[in-house]
């Protein structure tokens, strides 16, 4: 069996191969504002470098961990079935 590599057999078969060698140009934003034009191995538009919790201010840095752990819901009241009129629900029941 002769197997021809060309590429018609590209466009029906799955390429095996485990990296691809495109790469994507993207926008690389760093913690000062200033932005890098790179090229990156997925294609994804934006790329945030991590801020670092301690270069901040004691106020904002807790404000971001606020932001970032939110406070557990308080549990709500259960529903009591005293103030509701049966008869309204009447139609509803099978008889």
């Amino acid at each position: 069996a002769c197997v021809r590599s060309n590429s018609n057999r590209a466009s029906v078969c799955q390429l095996h191969r485990q990296l691809y060698g495109r790469r994507y140009p993207v926008l690389l934003v760093s913690t000062d504002g200033s932005t890098v034009r790179l090229r990156y191995s997925e294609p994804k538009r934006i790329l945030m470098l991590p801020l670092d919790s301690s270069t901040l201010p004691e106020a904002e840095r807790k404000a971001r961990l606020r932001r970032q752990f939110p406070s557990k819901p308080k549990a709500k009241e259960e529903e009591t079935f005293e103030g509701i009129d049966l008869d309204t629900y009447k139609k509803f029941w099978k008889k």
